[in-house]
């Protein structure tokens, strides 16, 4: 942290920064990065995900490696996630709690060795204004035959995300993703070669991604969506060739309307070392099968429930958009305020999330909203806000 009247560091750059300039980016700080807010609009980007193909920077992410006969230990007291289990290719997310089950970070692990070999390779991946510390935190943790590696900016991420992003990414490579089930990942060759197709299981960081790209089928979208991992000097022909073969350049604001019409979690917002998975509606992300810290406090909170949990909430007046901190109140009194909210691009109207008491955290409770100095109606309702398509979550 810089001393009070200290100069701020400089925002870091991803290796598509200067992409990000070409295609008319307005780019903005955030969490200590200049990353894309825009190009064109975060209403037509937000379309472009929803009924083609967007393409996002996510190499603001942190990038980690984390390899050796005890990472899978490691990772499993660290996170929520039974690490031990996750078997070679397949990606978890999970949360990095801290000792009272609060949430200190979402993240992705996904294993990355081949599982020939005693020793085992994981790639984690946290929020970007989390990254330094988880880093530090499973540096403090680790034993001596573990080794932990941060990869920013040497790797760069790109998120191809939509119902046609599929057929894009196998039309321009020559891959056949048919087999790449969900949550998980394998290393492809940048031209599909006739006999390798379907990709492989196992990466070696960086040396396989001199000619190769490793791709997971994950996002933060909701909808059909991959993940490249590429060299950062990779990073900017691909992401041209993308955009030629019709991938629309999408910002941080699409990512963040696309995100909230699904109800996912953003950090910072809907957690800050103040809430639990539990409170968060993550429960099915929590395995209880084994050590991690936080443990205790979860299962005494899973037994007794928790006192607060995230709801989603429909505002439907016209023109009344709800924003992150706009309070919230029910039977006159105020309860608490939105962690996140902004208008539904699919929908067409407002939607927020929320803790509420128990006792509000119902389906179809109304409570109301302080809006730019009037009251507004809002009703509780299930998540996520927009399905996702079945043939999406095969």
């Amino acid at each position: 942290m810089s001393a009070p009247g200290a100069p701020s560091p400089p925002l870091r750059r991803t290796a598509l920064y200067e992409f990000h300039r070409r295609h008319g980016a307005h780019l903005v700080p955030f969490a200590g990065w200049e990353m894309p807010l825009y190009y064109t609009s975060i209403l037509a980007e937000h379309r472009a995900v929803r009924t083609g193909t967007g393409l996002f920077d996510v190499s603001h992410m942190g990038l980690l490696s984390v390899d050796g006969g005890h990472a899978a230990t490691l990772l499993s007291r660290r996170t929520t996630a039974n690490v031990e289990r996750l078997t070679p290719s397949q990606v978890r997310y999970t949360f990095f709690l801290e000792s009272l089950g609060r949430i200190v970070d979402d993240l992705l692990i996904g294993r990355i060795d081949t599982g020939d070999e005693l020793a085992r390779s994981y790639l984690v991946v946290p929020n970007a204004s989390r990254a330094d510390e988880i880093e530090e935190i499973l540096r403090q943790h680790r034993g001596p035959d573990t080794e932990i590696t941060r990869w920013n900016p040497r790797l760069a991420l790109l998120a191809v995300q939509g119902p046609g992003s599929r057929g894009l990414l196998e039309r321009t490579f020559g891959w056949d993703l048919a087999e790449l089930k969900f949550y998980h990942a394998r290393r492809y060759p940048a031209d599909g070669a006739a006999n390798d197709r379907s990709g492989r299981i196992g990466l070696a960081i960086p040396a396989d991604l001199d000619a190769g790209i490793f791709v997971s089928r994950t996002g933060y979208t909701g909808e059909l969506g991959y993940e490249l991992l590429v060299r950062g000097e990779r990073a900017d022909p691909l992401a041209e060739r993308l955009v030629g073969a019709g991938a629309v350049p999408c910002g941080l604001g699409a990512r963040d309307t696309l995100r909230l019409e699904k109800g996912f979690l953003l950090s910072g917002q809907e957690f800050h070392r103040d809430r639990t998975p539990i409170e968060a509606g993550q429960d099915r992300f929590v395995e209880f099968d084994h050590p991690f810290v936080g443990r205790e406090a979860l299962e005494k909170e899973r037994a007794e429930g928790p006192a607060q949990r995230l709801v989603g909430l429909l505002v439907e007046t016209p023109g009344a958009i709800p924003r992150h901190g706009t309070p919230v109140r029910a039977n006159g009194k105020a309860v608490t305020e939105l962690t996140s909210g902004g208008m539904s691009p699919l929908l067409g109207h407002g939607i927020a999330l929320a803790y509420l008491p128990r006792a509000l955290a119902v389906p179809g409770t109304e409570v109301t909203l302080e809006i730019r100095g009037r009251e507004v109606p809002a009703r509780v309702v299930d998540l996520p806000f927009v399905p996702a398509p079945a043939r999406d979550r095969k």
